[in-house]
């Protein structure tokens, strides 16, 4: 009798919501690669792009059933390791990344593995970073429960410091696509960490006058000569100047963001239909994939996309707030952000509205580091609900030294 309690207990436990929606958008996913494979003579076989994505596809579930036996204990414990082999595995791709990617991408991000395989340390890194800056925050909040101009200037120097490493080590992969995803993850920790307005208003002023100033001296040609000499390169300002006119260069350096906003624009309200693409878009297996989405399910297709991420973040948000844990609170709020970040941005550089930045849309695109590294941000608010524990922790606490 009480083993079926136990049961019952344990699956009362799953949240079967975001299983639902990830379950949705894997289900989309291998749609959209199947169509892209199906029309694109120069890539491998339909049947091999099929059966890898499968594959890391079910690395990823078990990559969620394994952290979603780890309560928030164990998870503590666990985040300053993930951290510093995340570190470790970000230095290794600078000696050992892949040469044709970097040729190709100009990023020197991926790891080569067997055969055609390869492994970016960098999405990885993203919830173990988030697990650590999680452990941070509350460490430092249950030190100091009293906010303070003071204590906060101090909270906000040590989720920097803890961020700077990771920074220095994508700026030397040169891959700024992801360190950005890394500053939305910040981001979001900061705006749920208690900080006051007082200095969170300053610092996102700052950040936003220098991003307009950054802007201001891309598109003018002394600020160009500056920007070349702090280390910016020639396709990031391709990219700049593609985002801010489509049209300039149709046939070279914006070929890719006007064959995805034709084919996407093609799809109008209903779509052409599965399995049609009359539009051409380089890379639209993985980076690229929301235009195949656009051009066979259109506007409606795009929308219904767009609302099975807003119900996954809305069980996330619930999630969250059904375990009432400080630690998990600030767990999930970078999981989100960085899902959040990784929709909006994809989405966005698609249609125009952002520049390309190579961010992959979550679980749909194509690739299985990127995969796997959302999976485990699943699998880490899919153990709060499951465990459901109200722990508070702190630095003088002996189990968690």
């Amino acid at each position: 009798m009480s083993s079926r309690k136990d049961e019952v207990d344990s699956e009362s436990r799953i949240d079967y919501g975001i299983i639902f929606a990830v379950l949705v958008l894997a289900i989309i996913g291998l749609a959209s690669i199947y169509v892209s494979a199906s029309h694109d003579t120069s890539a491998t076989s339909i049947m091999s792009q099929m059966v890898s994505q499968l594959m890391w596809y079910a690395i990823g579930v078990v990559a969620i059933v394994v952290i979603m036996q780890f309560d928030s204990e164990q998870l503590w414990r666990v985040a300053p390791i993930g951290y510093f082999i995340g570190l470790f595995l970000l230095m290794i791709v600078l000696l050992v990344y892949s040469r044709p990617l970097f040729l190709s991408t100009g990023a020197k991000s991926w790891i080569p593995l067997v055969g055609s395989l390869t492994f970016q340390p960098s999405e990885v890194m993203k919830p173990a970073f988030i697990l650590m800056l999680a452990r941070v925050v509350t460490i430092h909040n249950n030190d100091y429960p009293t906010h303070k101009i003071g204590t906060d200037i101090i909270l906000l120097a040590k989720m920097i410091a803890w961020t700077l490493p990771v920074v220095i080590l994508l700026k030397l992969q040169n891959d700024f696509g992801t360190m950005l995803v890394f500053f939305a993850i910040l981001g979001g920790v900061i705006l749920v960490s208690g900080i006051t307005w007082k200095i969170i208003g300053p610092a996102f002023g700052t950040v936003a006058v220098v991003g307009g100033t950054a802007l201001y001296m891309v598109i003018s040609t002394t600020g160009r000569s500056i920007l070349e000499k702090v280390g910016f390169s020639a396709y990031q300002f391709d990219r700049i100047d593609n985002w801010l006119d489509p049209s300039k260069d149709t046939s070279g350096t914006g070929y890719q963001l006007w064959q995805s906003m034709k084919a996407i624009g093609s799809g109008q309200m209903t779509g052409k239909g599965f399995n049609v693409s009359n539009v051409y878009v380089p890379v639209r297996e993985s980076d690229m994939i929301f235009s195949v989405i656009g051009e066979n399910f259109g506007f409606i297709g795009g929308c219904i996309l767009i609302f099975i991420y807003f119900l996954l973040i809305y069980r996330m948000v619930r999630a969250t707030f059904d375990t009432k844990n400080e630690f998990y609170a600030y767990l999930s709020t970078g999981v989100i952000m960085m899902i959040l970040f990784h929709v909006f941005e994809n989405i966005g550089m698609s249609i125009g509205l952002l520049p390309l930045t190579g961010i992959p849309l979550p679980f749909v695109s194509q690739g299985g580091s990127a995969l796997v590294g959302n999976m485990i941000g699943i699998g880490l608010i899919m153990s709060m609900r499951y465990h459901h524990k109200s722990y508070m922790f702190s630095s003088e606490d002996e189990d968690f030294d």
